[in-house]
């Protein structure tokens, strides 16, 4: 258990120690203020989180609780380490074609410094059966959502964020990666997945503490800002050394002993494309 454990991390931190760490640069700040225009956008998807969450998702896992309250939606996973059955995705009923931003209100609830929070972007199956395109037809084959269902058979862009090891080592142990599925045939998911620019120690994810999240994916450029009163950061990927992700379903992964509040999900998809 204690190597499954060591080796579990090694995944998690991708190597940590000889990754490089990228920051995001005025230029890039310059970009997001130019694409986070809201006349450009027109919304196509709005949760508020305080009503009955099966109008806008699907859930893949059985050991997740999920609730609806006027702080939003509440989604906590399972309690057991190192079963996969105790982690849980949720997936938006609806699909979103080309050009995209994502907003929400983020809570942590949880206090382990432990584990990881995925954000799923235009998520697809790859295509060869029983792994359909429309990966709502075989949700029965994620009622255990392993990790290696969905990296080797789904085509998206992944963030992880609040994210940290198998070791509770504080707060500011955290780190920031986006990857790209699927993996390609007898590659390394911690190494030929990841997407360049990787950011640690950044002081965000405070438990309690509300941050507002956007996302943009327009082309290549990949931009995830977290803000609130007390803080703010921009993070940025290039993925043009993938093909391009051009539709699919948004997903919110939590890994086991993870809780989070969900308000005011948006999904706005560009005026002109």
């Amino acid at each position: 258990m204690k190597k499954f454990r060591a080796k579990l991390a090694q995944i998690l931190m991708g190597g940590m120690v000889c990754s490089s760490v990228f920051a995001a640069v005025p230029n890039d700040q310059q970009l997001f203020d130019k694409l986070n225009a809201p006349e450009q956008w027109h919304n196509v998807m709005h949760d508020s989180g305080t009503k009955d969450w099966n109008e806008h998702w699907f859930v893949d896992g059985t050991k997740n609780t999920l609730s609806n309250s006027a702080r939003g939606m509440t989604f906590t996973t399972g309690s057991v380490e190192m079963d996969p059955a105790h982690h849980g995705v949720l997936w938006t009923k609806q699909s979103f074609a080309g050009d995209i931003k994502i907003e929400y209100d983020y809570t942590r609830l949880d206090t382990e410094h432990k584990w990881v929070n995925i954000l799923y972007i235009q998520a697809t199956g790859v295509g060869t059966k029983p792994y359909l395109e429309d990966i709502s037809r075989w949700s029965a084959l994620r009622a255990i959502p392993k990790m290696k269902t969905y990296f080797n058979h789904m085509n998206l862009l992944h963030i992880s964020y609040a994210a940290f090891g198998a070791k509770d080592v504080g707060v500011d142990a955290d780190y920031v990666r986006a990857r790209r599925y699927p993996l390609s045939p007898g590659g390394t998911f911690f190494s030929d997945t990841k997407v360049a620019g990787d950011y640690h120690a950044t002081g965000l994810f405070v438990p309690n503490e509300k941050y507002h999240v956007t996302v943009i994916k327009k082309g290549h450029h990949l931009l995830m800002e977290f803000k609130n009163e007390q803080r703010s950061r921009l993070f940025s990927w290039d993925t043009s050394q993938y093909p391009l992700v051009s539709h699919g379903r948004i997903g919110l992964r939590q890994m086991w002993r993870k809780s989070v509040i969900y308000k005011d999900f948006k999904v706005s998809i560009l005026a002109q494309q």
